[in-house]
Protein backbone atom coordinates (compact mmCIF):
# COMPACT_ATOMS: atom_id res chain seq x y z
CA UNK A 1 0.00 0.00 0.00
CA UNK A 2 1.47 3.32 -1.07
CA UNK A 3 2.18 6.13 1.35
CA UNK A 4 -0.08 9.13 0.91
CA UNK A 5 1.88 12.06 -0.48
CA UNK A 6 -0.22 14.27 1.75
CA UNK A 7 1.64 12.70 4.66
CA UNK A 8 4.89 13.52 2.90
CA UNK A 9 3.79 17.15 2.59
CA UNK A 10 2.91 17.27 6.27
CA UNK A 11 6.23 15.64 7.11
CA UNK A 12 8.06 18.24 5.05
CA UNK A 13 6.20 21.11 6.70
CA UNK A 14 7.08 19.92 10.20
CA UNK A 15 10.84 19.55 9.75
CA UNK A 16 13.68 21.69 8.39
CA UNK A 17 13.47 21.91 4.64
CA UNK A 18 15.72 19.48 2.76
CA UNK A 19 18.71 21.20 1.26
CA UNK A 20 18.49 20.07 -2.35
CA UNK A 21 22.10 20.93 -3.04
CA UNK A 22 23.76 19.24 -0.06
CA UNK A 23 21.42 16.21 0.14
CA UNK A 24 21.47 15.39 -3.56
CA UNK A 25 24.68 13.35 -3.37
CA UNK A 26 23.22 10.83 -0.91
CA UNK A 27 20.50 9.63 -3.29
CA UNK A 28 21.28 6.35 -5.02
CA UNK A 29 19.13 6.78 -8.12
CA UNK A 30 19.49 10.42 -9.13
CA UNK A 31 18.25 9.70 -12.65
CA UNK A 32 14.96 8.35 -11.29
CA UNK A 33 14.39 11.45 -9.17
CA UNK A 34 15.19 13.71 -12.13
CA UNK A 35 12.78 11.79 -14.35
CA UNK A 36 10.01 11.94 -11.74
CA UNK A 37 10.59 15.66 -11.32
CA UNK A 38 10.33 16.11 -15.08
CA UNK A 39 7.06 14.20 -15.32
CA UNK A 40 5.47 16.07 -12.40
CA UNK A 41 6.47 19.51 -13.69
CA UNK A 42 5.31 18.77 -17.22
CA UNK A 43 2.01 17.36 -15.99
CA UNK A 44 1.32 20.42 -13.86
CA UNK A 45 2.26 22.88 -16.60
CA UNK A 46 0.42 21.12 -19.40
CA UNK A 47 -2.82 20.54 -17.53
CA UNK A 48 -5.55 22.78 -16.18
CA UNK A 49 -6.53 22.80 -12.53
CA UNK A 50 -10.11 21.52 -12.20
CA UNK A 51 -12.50 24.32 -11.35
CA UNK A 52 -12.97 24.72 -7.62
CA UNK A 53 -10.00 22.53 -6.67
CA UNK A 54 -7.31 23.91 -4.37
CA UNK A 55 -3.89 24.33 -6.03
CA UNK A 56 -2.05 22.55 -3.23
CA UNK A 57 -4.52 19.65 -3.29
CA UNK A 58 -4.17 19.36 -7.03
CA UNK A 59 -0.37 19.31 -6.88
CA UNK A 60 -0.53 16.74 -4.08
CA UNK A 61 -2.55 14.42 -6.29
CA UNK A 62 -0.25 14.90 -9.27
CA UNK A 63 2.87 14.06 -7.26
CA UNK A 64 1.08 11.18 -5.54
CA UNK A 65 0.00 9.74 -8.88
CA UNK A 66 3.42 10.11 -10.47
CA UNK A 67 5.42 8.38 -7.73
CA UNK A 68 2.93 5.55 -7.24
CA UNK A 69 4.72 2.20 -7.40
CA UNK A 70 8.18 3.61 -6.70
CA UNK A 71 9.94 2.65 -3.49
CA UNK A 72 11.08 6.09 -2.34
CA UNK A 73 12.46 6.99 1.07
CA UNK A 74 11.01 9.86 3.08
CA UNK A 75 14.09 11.92 2.23
CA UNK A 76 13.62 11.30 -1.49
CA UNK A 77 9.93 12.17 -1.24
CA UNK A 78 10.79 15.38 0.60
CA UNK A 79 13.39 16.14 -2.05
CA UNK A 80 10.74 15.83 -4.76
CA UNK A 81 8.31 17.91 -2.75
CA UNK A 82 10.86 20.70 -2.41
CA UNK A 83 11.68 20.63 -6.11
CA UNK A 84 8.02 21.09 -7.01
CA UNK A 85 7.49 23.67 -4.26
CA UNK A 86 10.37 25.67 -5.75
CA UNK A 87 8.69 25.50 -9.15
CA UNK A 88 5.40 26.81 -7.76
CA UNK A 89 6.55 29.33 -5.16
CA UNK A 90 10.16 30.08 -6.11
CA UNK A 91 12.42 30.24 -9.13
CA UNK A 92 12.64 26.56 -10.00
CA UNK A 93 16.11 24.98 -9.83
CA UNK A 94 17.69 28.37 -9.01
CA UNK A 95 15.69 28.93 -5.81
CA UNK A 96 18.22 27.60 -3.31
CA UNK A 97 21.18 28.97 -5.25
CA UNK A 98 19.65 32.44 -4.94
CA UNK A 99 19.11 31.91 -1.21
CA UNK A 100 22.67 30.75 -0.51
CA UNK A 101 24.68 33.76 0.71
CA UNK A 102 27.97 31.99 -0.07
CA UNK A 103 27.21 32.00 -3.80
CA UNK A 104 28.09 35.27 -5.55
CA UNK A 105 27.28 34.38 -9.17
CA UNK A 106 25.10 31.84 -10.98
CA UNK A 107 25.67 30.91 -14.63
CA UNK A 108 23.27 28.67 -16.56
CA UNK A 109 24.83 27.55 -19.86
CA UNK A 110 22.39 24.72 -20.63
CA UNK A 111 19.85 22.56 -18.75
CA UNK A 112 22.58 20.33 -17.30
CA UNK A 113 25.45 22.84 -17.22
CA UNK A 114 25.18 25.23 -14.29
CA UNK A 115 28.15 26.98 -12.71
CA UNK A 116 28.33 28.92 -9.45
CA UNK A 117 30.98 31.21 -7.99
CA UNK A 118 31.98 30.68 -4.35
CA UNK A 119 34.86 32.64 -2.80
CA UNK A 120 35.93 33.77 -6.24
CA UNK A 121 36.12 30.23 -7.64
CA UNK A 122 33.91 28.87 -10.42
CA UNK A 123 32.59 25.34 -9.87
CA UNK A 124 30.10 23.24 -11.80
CA UNK A 125 27.06 22.38 -9.68
CA UNK A 126 26.01 18.79 -10.43
CA UNK A 127 23.09 18.90 -7.98
CA UNK A 128 21.00 21.39 -9.95
CA UNK A 129 19.52 20.99 -13.42
CA UNK A 130 16.69 22.12 -15.65
CA UNK A 131 14.39 19.82 -17.59
CA UNK A 132 14.97 21.41 -20.99
CA UNK A 133 15.44 24.78 -22.71
CA UNK A 134 11.77 25.67 -22.29
CA UNK A 135 12.16 25.16 -18.54
CA UNK A 136 15.01 27.69 -18.50
CA UNK A 137 12.95 30.25 -20.47
CA UNK A 138 10.00 29.85 -18.07
CA UNK A 139 12.35 30.50 -15.16
CA UNK A 140 13.77 33.61 -16.83
CA UNK A 141 10.24 34.94 -17.31
CA UNK A 142 9.43 34.40 -13.65
CA UNK A 143 12.63 36.20 -12.63
CA UNK A 144 12.19 39.31 -14.78
CA UNK A 145 8.41 39.78 -14.91
CA UNK A 146 8.20 41.51 -11.48
CA UNK A 147 10.53 44.18 -12.90
CA UNK A 148 8.29 44.75 -15.92
CA UNK A 149 10.65 42.99 -18.31
CA UNK A 150 10.07 40.09 -20.67
CA UNK A 151 12.00 37.81 -22.98
CA UNK A 152 10.80 36.12 -26.17
CA UNK A 153 11.75 35.66 -29.82
CA UNK A 154 11.16 39.35 -30.56
CA UNK A 155 13.14 40.50 -27.50
CA UNK A 156 15.68 37.69 -27.03
CA UNK A 157 17.88 39.52 -24.51
CA UNK A 158 17.11 41.03 -21.12
CA UNK A 159 19.28 42.88 -18.60
CA UNK A 160 17.45 43.55 -15.36
CA UNK A 161 17.57 43.17 -11.60
CA UNK A 162 15.79 41.02 -9.06
CA UNK A 163 13.86 42.28 -6.06
CA UNK A 164 16.91 41.90 -3.80
CA UNK A 165 19.09 43.99 -6.12
CA UNK A 166 20.85 41.07 -7.82
CA UNK A 167 21.67 41.62 -11.49
CA UNK A 168 20.34 39.21 -14.14
CA UNK A 169 21.29 38.97 -17.78
CA UNK A 170 19.58 36.42 -20.01
CA UNK A 171 19.93 35.61 -23.70
CA UNK A 172 17.86 33.14 -25.71
CA UNK A 173 17.93 31.95 -29.34
CA UNK A 174 18.42 33.19 -31.99
CA UNK A 175 21.06 35.38 -30.24
CA UNK A 176 22.38 32.40 -28.26
CA UNK A 177 23.12 29.49 -30.55
CA UNK A 178 23.57 27.05 -27.66
CA UNK A 179 20.20 27.73 -26.07
CA UNK A 180 18.94 29.97 -23.24
CA UNK A 181 21.73 31.38 -21.07
CA UNK A 182 21.37 33.04 -17.66
CA UNK A 183 23.94 35.01 -15.68
CA UNK A 184 23.03 36.29 -12.22
CA UNK A 185 25.35 38.45 -10.15
CA UNK A 186 23.97 38.36 -6.65
CA UNK A 187 23.72 41.50 -4.55
CA UNK A 188 25.74 41.06 -1.36
CA UNK A 189 24.21 42.83 1.62
CA UNK A 190 27.26 41.97 3.73
CA UNK A 191 29.53 44.49 1.99
CA UNK A 192 27.62 47.72 2.48
CA UNK A 193 30.06 49.95 4.32
CA UNK A 194 33.64 51.13 4.07
CA UNK A 195 34.35 49.41 7.41
CA UNK A 196 33.42 46.07 5.84
CA UNK A 197 35.82 46.68 2.98
CA UNK A 198 38.56 47.44 5.49
CA UNK A 199 37.72 44.28 7.43
CA UNK A 200 38.07 42.04 4.38
CA UNK A 201 41.31 43.75 3.36
CA UNK A 202 40.08 45.53 0.25
CA UNK A 203 41.73 48.77 1.36
CA UNK A 204 43.44 50.40 4.34
CA UNK A 205 41.91 52.81 6.88
CA UNK A 206 44.00 55.65 5.39
CA UNK A 207 42.64 54.90 1.92
CA UNK A 208 39.10 54.82 3.32
CA UNK A 209 39.57 58.21 4.98
CA UNK A 210 40.96 59.66 1.76
CA UNK A 211 38.05 58.35 -0.35
CA UNK A 212 35.43 59.61 2.10
CA UNK A 213 37.09 63.04 2.17
CA UNK A 214 37.31 63.09 -1.63
CA UNK A 215 33.57 62.44 -2.00
CA UNK A 216 32.72 65.14 0.53
CA UNK A 217 35.09 67.58 -1.18
CA UNK A 218 33.13 67.03 -4.40
CA UNK A 219 35.95 65.51 -6.39
CA UNK A 220 34.60 63.68 -9.43
CA UNK A 221 35.53 60.01 -9.14
CA UNK A 222 35.69 57.17 -11.67
CA UNK A 223 35.77 53.57 -10.38
CA UNK A 224 37.29 51.14 -12.87
CA UNK A 225 37.90 47.41 -12.91
CA UNK A 226 37.10 44.17 -14.67
CA UNK A 227 33.88 42.15 -14.68
CA UNK A 228 32.93 41.03 -11.18
CA UNK A 229 35.66 43.07 -9.52
CA UNK A 230 33.24 44.90 -7.21
CA UNK A 231 32.84 48.24 -9.00
CA UNK A 232 29.15 48.64 -8.20
CA UNK A 233 29.66 47.66 -4.55
CA UNK A 234 32.41 50.27 -4.20
CA UNK A 235 30.34 52.89 -6.04
CA UNK A 236 27.46 52.24 -3.65
CA UNK A 237 29.74 52.70 -0.63
CA UNK A 238 31.30 55.89 -2.02
CA UNK A 239 27.81 57.25 -2.71
CA UNK A 240 26.91 56.76 0.96
CA UNK A 241 29.36 59.55 1.88
CA UNK A 242 27.34 62.18 0.00
CA UNK A 243 25.61 64.69 2.29
CA UNK A 244 21.92 64.22 3.02
CA UNK A 245 21.43 67.87 2.04
CA UNK A 246 22.22 67.17 -1.60
CA UNK A 247 19.90 66.12 -4.42
CA UNK A 248 21.24 62.95 -6.05
CA UNK A 249 20.19 61.50 -9.41
CA UNK A 250 21.28 57.91 -10.11
CA UNK A 251 21.22 56.48 -13.64
CA UNK A 252 21.56 52.75 -14.32
CA UNK A 253 20.66 50.05 -16.81
CA UNK A 254 19.29 48.02 -13.92
CA UNK A 255 18.91 49.77 -10.56
CA UNK A 256 21.47 48.23 -8.20
CA UNK A 257 22.55 51.20 -6.09
CA UNK A 258 21.08 51.33 -2.60
CA UNK A 259 21.37 54.94 -1.43
CA UNK A 260 19.83 55.90 1.91
CA UNK A 261 19.90 59.68 1.59
CA UNK A 262 16.43 61.29 1.67
CA UNK A 263 16.73 63.14 -1.65
CA UNK A 264 17.52 60.50 -4.26
CA UNK A 265 15.99 60.16 -7.72
CA UNK A 266 16.65 56.80 -9.40
CA UNK A 267 16.40 56.53 -13.18
CA UNK A 268 16.53 53.26 -15.11
CA UNK A 269 16.91 52.65 -18.83
CA UNK A 270 14.21 51.01 -20.91
CA UNK A 271 14.77 48.53 -23.71
CA UNK A 272 12.75 48.43 -26.92
CA UNK A 273 9.29 46.88 -26.92
CA UNK A 274 8.03 44.25 -29.33
CA UNK A 275 7.60 46.98 -31.97
CA UNK A 276 11.30 47.92 -31.61
CA UNK A 277 10.47 51.36 -30.26
CA UNK A 278 10.47 53.17 -26.94
CA UNK A 279 14.12 52.62 -26.00
CA UNK A 280 15.53 55.00 -23.37
CA UNK A 281 19.32 54.87 -23.11
CA UNK A 282 21.84 55.91 -20.47
CA UNK A 283 22.69 58.89 -22.66
CA UNK A 284 19.04 59.97 -22.79
CA UNK A 285 18.81 59.82 -19.01
CA UNK A 286 22.09 61.68 -18.42
CA UNK A 287 20.92 64.49 -20.68
CA UNK A 288 17.54 64.60 -18.96
CA UNK A 289 19.12 64.58 -15.49
CA UNK A 290 20.73 67.93 -16.21
CA UNK A 291 17.22 69.43 -16.25
CA UNK A 292 16.42 67.95 -12.83
CA UNK A 293 18.64 70.29 -10.79
CA UNK A 294 20.95 67.57 -9.42
CA UNK A 295 23.77 68.29 -7.00
CA UNK A 296 25.35 64.97 -7.88
CA UNK A 297 24.90 62.61 -10.82
CA UNK A 298 25.81 58.95 -10.33
CA UNK A 299 25.96 56.79 -13.45
CA UNK A 300 26.12 53.08 -12.69
CA UNK A 301 28.37 52.41 -15.67
CA UNK A 302 29.44 54.38 -18.73
CA UNK A 303 30.18 52.28 -21.77
CA UNK A 304 29.48 54.44 -24.81
CA UNK A 305 28.44 57.83 -26.10
CA UNK A 306 26.99 58.85 -22.74
CA UNK A 307 30.56 59.35 -21.50
CA UNK A 308 30.65 62.74 -23.22
CA UNK A 309 27.41 63.86 -21.56
CA UNK A 310 28.68 62.63 -18.18
CA UNK A 311 31.92 64.62 -18.57
CA UNK A 312 29.94 67.63 -19.72
CA UNK A 313 27.88 67.45 -16.54
CA UNK A 314 31.04 67.27 -14.43
CA UNK A 315 32.44 70.30 -16.26
CA UNK A 316 29.31 72.42 -15.88
CA UNK A 317 28.66 72.64 -12.16
CA UNK A 318 27.98 69.03 -11.18
CA UNK A 319 31.24 68.37 -9.38
CA UNK A 320 31.50 65.32 -7.22
CA UNK A 321 29.70 63.07 -9.65
CA UNK A 322 30.55 59.37 -9.67
CA UNK A 323 30.59 56.58 -12.23
CA UNK A 324 32.20 53.24 -13.13
CA UNK A 325 33.62 51.76 -16.30
CA UNK A 326 35.34 48.59 -17.45
CA UNK A 327 39.11 49.01 -17.53
CA UNK A 328 42.16 47.13 -16.26
CA UNK A 329 44.01 50.11 -14.77
CA UNK A 330 43.66 53.81 -14.08
CA UNK A 331 45.50 54.81 -17.25
CA UNK A 332 43.42 52.32 -19.24
CA UNK A 333 40.31 54.01 -17.83
CA UNK A 334 41.43 57.34 -19.30
CA UNK A 335 42.00 55.72 -22.69
CA UNK A 336 38.57 54.10 -22.55
CA UNK A 337 36.95 57.44 -21.70
CA UNK A 338 38.74 59.05 -24.60
CA UNK A 339 37.47 56.37 -27.00
CA UNK A 340 33.92 56.64 -25.70
CA UNK A 341 33.85 60.42 -26.09
CA UNK A 342 35.05 60.08 -29.69
CA UNK A 343 32.20 57.59 -30.25
CA UNK A 344 29.76 60.42 -29.58
CA UNK A 345 30.77 61.98 -32.92
CA UNK A 346 31.80 65.21 -31.22
CA UNK A 347 33.80 67.34 -33.65
CA UNK A 348 36.79 67.82 -31.36
CA UNK A 349 40.46 66.97 -31.87
CA UNK A 350 41.94 64.30 -29.63
CA UNK A 351 43.92 66.88 -27.66
CA UNK A 352 40.74 68.81 -26.86
CA UNK A 353 39.01 65.60 -25.76
CA UNK A 354 41.88 64.82 -23.40
CA UNK A 355 41.80 68.33 -21.95
CA UNK A 356 38.05 67.91 -21.46
CA UNK A 357 38.58 64.65 -19.58
CA UNK A 358 41.34 65.98 -17.32
CA UNK A 359 39.27 69.01 -16.35
CA UNK A 360 36.30 66.80 -15.41
CA UNK A 361 37.91 63.86 -13.59
CA UNK A 362 39.79 64.23 -10.31
CA UNK A 363 40.24 60.71 -8.90
CA UNK A 364 40.38 57.25 -10.50
CA UNK A 365 40.03 54.16 -8.32
CA UNK A 366 40.98 50.74 -9.72
CA UNK A 367 39.55 47.63 -8.07
CA UNK A 368 40.50 44.09 -9.02
CA UNK A 369 39.53 40.52 -8.29
CA UNK A 370 42.88 38.87 -7.61
CA UNK A 371 44.02 35.30 -8.24
CA UNK A 372 42.68 34.09 -4.88
CA UNK A 373 39.22 35.48 -5.63
CA UNK A 374 39.51 38.39 -3.18
CA UNK A 375 38.71 41.91 -4.31
CA UNK A 376 41.12 44.74 -3.57
CA UNK A 377 41.49 48.38 -4.49
CA UNK A 378 44.86 48.16 -6.23
CA UNK A 379 45.30 51.83 -7.10
CA UNK A 380 43.96 55.27 -6.23
CA UNK A 381 45.29 57.87 -8.64
CA UNK A 382 44.64 61.56 -9.20
CA UNK A 383 44.56 63.47 -12.45
CA UNK A 384 47.24 66.11 -11.98
CA UNK A 385 47.01 68.03 -15.23
CA UNK A 386 47.88 67.98 -18.88
CA UNK A 387 51.34 67.90 -20.39
CA UNK A 388 52.58 67.37 -23.95
CA UNK A 389 49.16 66.32 -25.21
CA UNK A 390 48.81 63.65 -22.51
CA UNK A 391 46.80 63.51 -19.29
CA UNK A 392 49.06 63.22 -16.26
CA UNK A 393 48.23 60.66 -13.57
CA UNK A 394 49.87 60.22 -10.18
CA UNK A 395 49.27 57.29 -7.85
CA UNK A 396 48.30 58.18 -4.31
CA UNK A 397 47.92 54.60 -3.02
CA UNK A 398 48.93 51.36 -4.69
CA UNK A 399 48.88 47.64 -3.85
CA UNK A 400 52.07 45.76 -4.63
CA UNK A 401 51.56 42.03 -5.06
CA UNK A 402 54.53 40.01 -3.80
CA UNK A 403 53.34 36.50 -4.63
CA UNK A 404 51.14 33.76 -3.18
CA UNK A 405 51.16 32.26 0.32
CA UNK A 406 51.19 28.53 1.05
CA UNK A 407 47.39 28.74 1.17
CA UNK A 408 47.35 30.19 -2.37
CA UNK A 409 46.27 33.59 -1.06
CA UNK A 410 47.68 36.75 -2.60
CA UNK A 411 50.50 38.22 -0.54
CA UNK A 412 51.19 41.92 -0.89
CA UNK A 413 51.23 45.30 0.77
CA UNK A 414 49.86 48.81 0.27
CA UNK A 415 52.13 51.76 -0.33
CA UNK A 416 51.44 55.48 -0.13
CA UNK A 417 52.87 58.15 -2.42
CA UNK A 418 55.65 60.40 -1.22
CA UNK A 419 54.62 64.03 -0.98
CA UNK A 420 51.20 65.61 -1.01
CA UNK A 421 48.51 64.97 -3.63
CA UNK A 422 47.35 67.93 -5.67
CA UNK A 423 43.81 67.62 -4.31
CA UNK A 424 44.91 67.85 -0.66
CA UNK A 425 44.25 71.57 -0.19
CA UNK A 426 40.78 71.29 -1.68
CA UNK A 427 39.93 68.43 0.68
CA UNK A 428 41.20 70.47 3.64
CA UNK A 429 39.10 73.45 2.54
CA UNK A 430 36.02 71.26 3.07
CA UNK A 431 36.94 70.75 6.72
CA UNK A 432 39.06 67.58 6.56
CA UNK A 433 42.08 68.85 8.48
CA UNK A 434 42.93 65.31 9.64
CA UNK A 435 43.86 64.43 6.08
CA UNK A 436 47.13 66.31 6.65
CA UNK A 437 48.25 63.56 9.03
CA UNK A 438 48.05 60.96 6.28
CA UNK A 439 50.37 62.90 3.98
CA UNK A 440 52.85 64.42 6.44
Amino acid sequence: MKNSLRNVFEYAENRPKVNIISDYDIFKDKTLLDNLRTRIVENIIDSKIPEGEDLTEYINKEIDRTIEGYDLSNLERSHLYNLIDNEINGYGPLTELLEDDNITEIMVNSPKEIYIEIDGNLVKDESVSFINDEHIVRTIQRLVEPMGRTIDSTSPMVDSRLKDGSRINAVIPPLSTKGPVITIRKFKESINSIDELIRVGSLTPEMATFLEASVNAKLSIVVCGGTGSGKTTLLNILSSFISEKERIVTIEDAAELKLHQPHVISLETRTTNYERSGEITIRDLVRNSLRMRPDRIIVGEVRGKEAFDMLQAMNTGHEGSLTTLHANSCIDALHRLETMVLMANIDLPVKAVREYIQSAISIIVNIERLADGKRKITSISEVTGFDEDEIKLKEIFTFNQLGLTDKKEVDGQYEKMKGKPKCLERIISYGYEEIREIFK
